[in-house]
């Protein structure tokens, strides 16, 4: 009498469930169910609904610390460094600073003066700051990473000219507001706070920002390189960037 396999001695609805010889193997498994897929579905909307509810807000944050220094993004509008001039006059500060790399159209460093930093630090002072009190800190860096490598360079300069800056409030526009915070507190380190102050466009009414071509640009826009910034962005480290990584917090 031959011998039987363990295939052999199987029940029939065993076999039935085995191919090739037992290498492969039906099994059976849960699935949702339409009540299931109904509540998937309907948890998903409520979601979406609650971030596109919250993405302005979110993003277009304004967070004011304690301090006596004022920062001046470069690369924004006409009413925005109105704006700052504003906050400073009304605010207790007692320096001004600005910052952006060469503007667009110059293709790439010329000097100094061909810088947003520059540009905006001439705006300041015809909108009633006095020219001792504004300090323009240029960034040499165009079209990539602009808005780190002003950080970099503010950050540098504090350096060169040995002031302890322990807190200070960034100026920027809108929806670039978060994005600027997080560029800027990564170059900064954890024993500097960053404040950040968006200025609203006057173009669109943030409230309703997905009725204007401008909302709907700039939220989808800076969304994404929010995102890119939080989670991809690893700038490259030079021996000022390894020292403010020491200062930075070990844990997130």
């Amino acid at each position: 009498m031959s011998q039987a396999t363990a295939l052999d001695v199987m029940p029939s609805c065993d076999k039935s469930l085995q191919k090739l010889w037992g290498i492969l193997r039906r099994k059976e498994r849960w699935g949702l169910s339409w009540r299931g897929w109904l509540l998937v579905t309907s948890a998903g909307l409520a979601a979406a609904y609650f971030a596109f509810l919250n993405i302005h807000p979110f993003l277009a944050v304004t967070h004011r610390v304690n301090t006596n220094v004022l920062v001046v993004e470069g690369t924004i509008q006409r009413y925005a460094i109105r704006a700052g001039a504003e906050e400073f006059k009304n605010g207790s500060y007692k320096r001004i600073f600005t910052t952006g790399g060469p503007e667009n159209g110059d293709r790439g460093y010329v000097n100094d003066y061909y810088t947003s930093a520059s540009v905006a630090a001439e705006s300041l002072k015809k909108f009633g700051i006095r020219d001792d009190l504004v300090q323009m800190v240029p960034s040499r860096v165009f079209a990539r990473e602009r808005t780190y490598s002003s950080a970099v360079a503010l950050r540098d300069w504090f350096r060169e000219h040995n002031l302890a800056i322990h807190s200070f409030n960034v100026l920027t526009e809108d929806c670039h507001a978060r994005r600027t915070q997080l560029l800027y507190q990564k170059a900064f380190g954890g024993k500097v706070t960053v404040g950040i102050i968006a200025v609203s466009n006057p173009d669109y009414d943030p409230k309703d920002w997905w009725r204007y071509s401008d909302g709907v640009r700039e939220v989808i826009g800076e969304s994404i390189a929010y995102i890119y910034a939080q989670f991809f962005f690893y700038p490259s480290v030079s021996s000022s960037d390894k020292e403010a990584a020491q200062a930075a917090p070990t844990s997130r």
